[in-house]
């Protein structure tokens, strides 16, 4: 090639190289109401930080409420098959996918929806990576359930023995036996009418169940804390053909923001829902039927004696299932 159309060559190469990127706008696909906080706290946020770091090239559209697609059994699908670009799911509706991931639901070390998500951020890459190998992984955070609303006294371990309890996931059944009640399998969408009823005696909350809008303290006689902390453990994740296909300086966008960031902003979002509703239950009137109640030490010490109990059972189905480290993987995510 002459100097000449070297010249031209490496001229057109820097100019391209400084084209602002095509402007793209990426669907995200919410099961939850506009105003749960999910919308109101992770995904605004998200969307200004695409605007902002873009200059406006690359943007969101929230699809919240199902719109893409009924129902939160089939968010990870609809991430893979490109239904929407990016969604937002719960683990637990596919175990299957992520058996790993969902070593953070029983209870450990952590106490909150932002102490779980570090522990499960801190052995993601070991760990847990394998599991999202069909998307780009945007985050994974949790949100605790720190209570126990019940129609009965559940405080000790002999008011748990025969209470028909829902677990906060069916893996935790077997720490439900460990604890003397009976699991129930009910979603949360039913646990309002069934704590009315007599269908259940109980069930794990977070403090927000306990206020509008699912109002709890209407059907609920009592609140038990110092509870044995489960976790819901939560995924963003993103079409990767839809990734692989945005330009170079829009992926370096979505990378930047990936991992840490959407996490603990998605813990957030839960958190400051929890604070707030925790907040809200001190000399609100709807509390006024409701007896509050700490479990004590001495009751504490032999719930989680009867955790680990269930948790031995759990690492052994696990160990039926072809996956050996389970119990490894629980002992890091609760490491000291």
């Amino acid at each position: 090639m002459k100097p000449t159309k070297l010249i031209y060559a490496a001229l057109a190469s820097l100019m391209l190289g400084s084209a602002p990127a095509i402007a793209e706008e990426l669907s995200v696909a919410t099961f939850v109401p506009p105003k749960h906080s999910t919308n109101t706290i992770l995904f605004k946020w998200f969307g200004e930080e695409l605007a902002k770091r873009s200059n406006g090239s690359l943007t969101m559209k929230l699809y919240p409420a199902g719109q893409l697609g009924a129902g939160p059994v089939q968010q990870y699908k609809r991430a893979v098959e490109g239904v929407a670009d990016i969604t937002f799911g719960l683990q637990a509706y596919t175990p299957t996918i992520f058996p790993k991931s969902m070593l953070i639901i029983p209870p450990g070390k952590a106490t909150d929806s932002m102490e779980g998500t570090k522990r499960l951020l801190s052995v993601y890459d070991e760990h847990l990576a394998s599991e999202y190998h069909d998307v780009k992984m945007l985050g994974v955070f949790t949100v605790a359930g720190a209570a126990w609303a019940s129609s009965r006294d559940i405080s000790t371990m002999d008011g748990l023995k025969g209470a028909k309890f829902v677990p906060y996931a069916a893996m935790t059944s077997p720490i439900i036996e460990a604890l003397g009640a009976v699991p129930v399998q009910m979603p949360v969408t039913e646990m309002y009418t069934g704590l009315s009823t007599g269908t259940i005696d109980g069930t794990t909350v977070g403090y927000s169940n306990m206020t509008p809008p699912w109002n709890f303290w209407d059907v609920s006689k009592h609140l038990v804390e110092n509870v044995p902390v489960q976790f819901a453990v939560f995924y963003v994740v993103m079409n990767k053909e839809r990734y692989e296909g945005l330009s170079i300086e829009h992926r370096a966008i979505i990378d930047e923001l990936a991992g840490e960031a959407v996490s603990l902003k998605g813990a957030e979002a839960f958190q400051s829902t929890e604070t707030r509703a925790f907040k809200a239950l001190a000399g609100a009137d709807q509390m006024a039927k409701v007896t509050r109640t700490s479990v004590s030490a001495e009751e504490r010490a032999k719930m989680d004696a009867a955790v680990n109990k269930g948790l031995d059972v759990i690492f052994a189905d696990y160990e039926a299932r072809g996956i050996s480290d389970a119990r490894a993987i629980y002992d890091a995510i609760n490491a000291d």
